[in-house]
């Protein structure tokens, strides 16, 4: 039977639609649909089971892949399988969990998964920024407990003028590079790039966007209309005790207001206030713990948040006791390690970034792989949060999608400060050594300082703060600057920014209340400017500017350009030439070929000056190439009975044959009449020799001629032919 297909299309502008489709793929799933844009197709199927999972939160999956066969390529590697997610599918998936996550009952606790794939690829087209709206697409056809219909967009900005979804070669132009999540009443989301833009200039690509994305959300809901919306499934929710609640806050609330305004260490309020709670479970028998332990629990970190909350905004006191717009002390170091080429310590109150730099080759960039983007980073950073840092012991498995994601948004931050031509491959690893709010952000200072410290030569220098929200029902907010791990935890919005004096290079903005005013986002903004400064000072108080130079244990980097057809040359039969240069001069060569010029561009790198200066000296010879009518200075390597063989004192290895003929005006009988083993002096390039088709030098040629000197006429053969070349031929064969 035909399947009976249900479209909606979506107007971007410019001529460019995205549709949303329905009713022919994947129709066992609780939801999907088939987004396109172009040549690119999304399919994203929604399932979420009918009983809820024995735990007290949301288990939540998004998964987002990219299939090789969209792009008519095979995977890498020996197995031509998908492996794991790509950084890149991780930062995708990310992008999504944090918009949909909030929406979700806080009492819905089935699995639930959401599983979206790349099934054809465009070029113009970059998938990631419908993969919300392919995500939200798929649930409002299905029967989940939903708040409403959200939708990404990304946001670039070319010449001054916003575009939503640009492709990635408008974004090379483009000075802003943001994607946004959004409801159609309220921005949820937003993380992105840009090139030093004011808090102004971003507040305005938040609100084009969001424009943009409403069109979204009504197209999903006239999809839904279209297609049947089903009612939302009864699900059974967590269970509550309205008596029980009452009692605990009673017994915690103001056990732990007094705790909260007391400003105390993490360690300290923690063990404070795991007191209070072993007091209230104290409180019920063996069997009451047993049968209410969940709800216990859960009413005593309820009444903790609303004390912790309401000291914030009616005494303008935080959990450590500082005030709303107050950053914890700081304090910095570079040079700390002594054999990396660059590192720091950034310590922000109870949090901690210890910084390195390594610097490399082009052979060391960072190669990405993926079905829509092909290319390589010459600066990248990696992000460890290893358990002691919160001073907990549990499992490593790996990289987390959390350490992806803050190493990619710290990365973001400070690579547009990096100098365009930087010769160095870079590599910032930031291993967080202790963590109580925004280990991204001391990750951001940390880096600048070891970038500087390694000699990097940074345009600018880069900090970052997370700023923090506390709202009520009456009305009543406090924004919070350098947030604490448990502000973050118990408060409603976490906005991250990073820049430098003169404007944002990137954010990261997760709200979990409904209804954020651009009011309040404008405040934070202008909060987290004054915060930036205030730590930007203190890293330059550390150090003022990059050093000028790498350190001496550092390689240094030259890069030289030798023509195409000199390639060869340098690298040798099978490589001998530049593995033995490697191996005599204690470097690393690498030579790419520029695709444009065919030009030949080596790389050198090395410790040692001298054996770098060493590899240019070689490259020198094997490109050398002299001019016809110039004066070269050679030495004599060897003598033979029709001449001798010169090298080219400022190109050793280039040999060339001054032949007897050429040595002086006066005949020359024997060649050591003249010149001798070492002898240095001048001669002449005169290019190919017509006749012989060989190079010719000449010493006569830039001496004075004898008085009375005549040329000796040719002798000639029998029939009268010029005999010199044959001369010169026959004395050569000897």
């Amino acid at each position: 039977m035909i399947p009976k297909v249900f479209k909606e299309v979506i107007d971007l502008g410019d001529g460019r639609t995205i549709t949303l489709e329905t009713g022919k793929l994947a129709k066992q799933a609780h939801g999907s649909v088939v987004v396109q844009s172009g040549k690119c197709m999304l399919l994203c199927t929604v399932v979420s089971n009918y009983h809820a999972s024995d735990v007290d939160f949301l288990p939540l999956t998004v998964d987002y892949r990219e299939k090789f066969a969209a792009a008519g390529r095979y995977p890498g590697g020996f197995f031509k399988r998908e492996a794991r997610p790509s950084d890149g599918e991780i930062l995708t998936m990310r992008l999504v969990d944090r918009v949909l996550r909030p929406l979700f009952p806080k009492d819905y606790h089935a699995e639930t998964q959401v599983m979206i794939q790349l099934m054809s690829h465009d070029e113009d087209v970059m998938p990631d920024a419908m993969a919300g709206l392919a995500a939200s697409a798929a649930i409002q056809l299905s029967d989940f407990p939903f708040e409403c219909a959200i939708s990404e967009v990304r946001v670039g900005r070319i010449n001054g003028e916003l575009i939503i979804n640009p492709s990635r070669a408008q974004l090379e132009e483009s000075d802003i590079d943001m994607v946004i999540g959004a409801s159609a009443d309220s921005v949820m989301m937003v993380e992105g790039e840009m090139d030093e833009i004011s808090e102004e200039e971003m507040t305005e690509a938040i609100k084009f966007a969001h424009e943009a994305i409403k069109v979204q959300c009504a197209a999903q809901m006239r999809l839904a209309e279209a297609f049947g919306k089903k009612e939302v499934r009864e699900y059974d929710p967590a269970a509550e005790d309205e008596a029980l609640e009452k009692k605990i806050y009673d017994m915690v609330y103001d056990k732990t207001y007094n705790v909260a305004k007391a400003g105390s260490s993490k360690h300290e309020r923690g063990q404070a206030f795991s007191e209070i709670k072993e007091e209230v479970f104290n409180a019920f028998s063996e069997e009451e713990q047993d049968e209410l332990g969940k709800l216990i629990h859960k009413y005593v970190a309820k009444a903790e948040k609303e004390a912790i909350r309401n000291l914030t905004l009616d005494e303008g006191l935080r959990l450590d006791g500082r005030k709303t717009t107050e950053i914890r002390p700081i304090w910095c170091e570079i040079d700390y390690l002594p054999s990396t080429h660059g590192s720091s310590v950034f310590t922000r109150g109870e949090t901690q970034a210890l910084a390195t730099v390594t610097l490399g080759t082009s052979r060391e960039a960072n190669q990405i792989d993926m079905p829509s983007h092909e290319g390589e980073e010459t600066f990248y950073l990696h992000y460890n949060f290893p358990p002691f840092s919160t001073g907990e012991a549990r499992p490593i498995r790996g990289t987390s999608r959390r350490e992806v994601g803050h190493g990619n948004l710290a990365q973001r931050a400070l690579k547009g400060m990096i100098p365009e031509d930087c010769p160095y491959t870079v590599r910032v690893v930031s291993e967080v050594l202790e963590s109580n709010g925004s280990s991204s952000m001391a990750t951001v200072c940390s880096g600048t300082m070891a970038l500087m410290d390694a000699g990097v030569q940074m345009k600018k220098p880069v900090s970052g703060i997370a700023m923090g929200l506390i709202s009520r029902e009456d009305g009543k907010y406090a924004v919070l600057s350098d947030i604490l791990g448990d502000e973050d935890h118990l408060g409603d919005m976490d906005f991250k920014v990073t820049g430098t004096a003169d404007g944002i290079t990137a954010c990261q903005m997760d709200i979990k209340i409904k209804g954020l005013s651009y009011e309040i986002l404008i405040q934070a903004l202008q909060q987290a400017r004054d915060g930036r400064l205030h730590i930007l000072e203190k890293l330059t108080d550390t150090i003022a500017e990059p050093k000028p130079d790498v350190k001496p244990h550092a390689p240094k980097m030259v890069t030289t350009t030798i023509p195409g057809e000199y390639i060869g040359a340098l690298i040798g039969p099978g490589g001998k030439v530049i593995q033995e240069l490697q191996k005599e001069t204690k470097t690393t060569i690498v030579i790419n070929e520029d695709p444009v010029t065919e030009e030949g561009i080596v790389e050198i790198l090395g410790t040692d000056q001298d054996g770098i200066d060493a590899v240019l000296a070689k490259i020198d010879s094997i490109t050398f190439k002299p001019e016809v009518g110039s004066v070269y200075e050679v030495k004599v390597i060897k003598l033979l009975d029709f001449g001798a063989v010169v090298e080219y004192m400022e190109a050793p290895g280039n040999e060339v044959l001054l032949h007897v003929s050429e040595l002086a005006w006066e005949r020359t009988e024997n060649v050591t009449d003249v010149v001798n083993m070492g002898d240095v002096f001048d001669v002449k390039y005169f290019g190919i020799d017509s006749r012989t088709r060989k190079e010719k030098v000449s010493r006569k040629a830039i001496l004075p001629k004898p008085e009375g000197y005549k040329e000796r006429p040719p002798r000639r053969d029998n029939r009268g032919r010029d005999n010199r070349n044959r001369d010169n031929r026959n004395r050569d064969r000897k």
